[in-house]
């Protein structure tokens, strides 16, 4: 029972906070729109947005998400979590398309399918070029799979 007790605390103490650095960069790439503010403010006291920007969900989906997170211990009043499961629904639903210019590496291996490489490779491209424009612009980032690219066009959004 004691190693059992030890090890759950290790796991707790494990957990990664966020810098405000490391906020400010992730509240800068999710996309505008009510609620966004409170989805920082919530969400990322805790983790990073990998944990929902690669999850695709309807809105009772998100609801349970983010009541699982409030018995976890997030603290967020009825009308918060409302606004926040509007915000999630929206821009990360079922029908949702990916930002790629902002979507993190989760969100372009989860929803997209790329590998982690694509992924990793895109992530690098985006740094030194200038914003992708629509979906051939990716064919120009080195080691990525082209008809990967066009299969999943339709689930991008610049």
């Amino acid at each position: 029972m004691t190693r059992v007790l030890f090890l759950l605390a290790l796991a707790g103490s494990l957990a990664v906070e966020l810098t405000a650095d490391d906020v400010a960069g992730e509240a800068k790439a999710l996309p505008a729109g009510a609620g966004k503010e409170l989805v920082v403010k919530l969400c990322l006291e805790c983790h990073g947005t990998g944990h929902f920007r690669g999850q695709r969900l309807s809105p009772d989906d998100w609801s349970d998400k983010v009541y699982d997170m409030i018995d976890r211990g997030a603290k967020a009043n009825d009308d918060e979590v409302t606004a926040v499961v509007a915000y999630l629904a929206k821009n990360f639903g079922k029908d949702s398309k990916v930002l790629v210019n902002t979507a993190p590496l989760v969100e372009l291996k989860s929803v997209l399918g790329f590998t982690v490489a694509e992924s990793e490779a895109v992530l690098a491209y985006r740094k030194d070029h200038p914003a992708f424009q629509e979906w051939r612009d990716l064919l120009k980032v080195p080691g990525i799979d082209p008809g990967k690219v066009e299969a999943n066009k339709d689930l991008m959004a610049f």
